[in-house]
């Protein structure tokens, strides 16, 4: 106990303004700061997928290091909301934590659909470059589908297929639960904190 009668897990807590309480300058830094966190790790991982060497042949190892990719991905996801939810500007950093979540899904799906079609030349319509790769990932999370690079093989259509329902659990589930986060951490600021000594 310490001599002010505080209990000994009582950390003092520091003020922490809200976002509209920001002047606009400080609202300016915080969303500059959150892009450019957001733009340099976007910049490492499409860099990575890029230098990476995934046109070697399909073997325990490669499809270790994509099934440890997914597991990344959820781990990521999981702190990523945590953060949201423990930041004292959680709009932001939910916007950011999207911002770079998505990326990291499109190419994880990019690099399997590459992966695939080295493997078996005949998986999709066409013989798929990286650039390929990420373009037909992108055109699938948006539902776009122009239609010149479609899964051939019955293991790429099944690929594809589970690209399809986790973007819909992505765009409906994952946006849900950082949406929530936030709510959650604006209803604890909200909260009347108790008085002190």
């Amino acid at each position: 106990m310490g001599t002010t009668g505080e209990a000994p897990d009582a950390v003092p807590h520091r003020a922490v303004r809200t976002y509209e309480a920001l002047s606009a300058r400080e609202r300016r830094r915080l969303v500059v700061e959150a892009t450019v966190r957001t733009l340099a790790t976007i910049a490492v991982v499409v860099t990575l997928y890029y230098v990476l060497p995934f046109d070697r042949d399909v073997d325990p190892v490669m499809l270790a290091e994509i099934t440890l990719g997914c597991g990344v991905l959820a781990v990521v996801i999981v702190l990523q909301v945590r953060k949201v939810s423990a930041s004292p500007y959680p709009g932001i950093r939910a916007v950011e934590a999207l911002a770079f979540t998505v990326p990291v899904y499109v190419l994880l799906f990019a690099t399997t659909y590459f992966v695939m079609e080295h493997t078996a030349v005949s998986s999709f319509t066409e013989a798929l470059s990286r650039t390929d790769a990420l373009y037909f990932s992108v055109t699938t999370l948006a539902t776009v589908g122009y239609g010149d690079i479609a899964a051939k093989s019955g293991s790429a259509r099944v690929v594809v297929t589970v690209q399809m329902v986790l973007d819909l659990l992505l765009l409906g589930l994952v946006v849900r639960v950082f949406l929530n986060a936030v709510k959650r951490s604006r209803q604890r600021e909200a909260a009347p904190r108790p008085a002190g000594p």
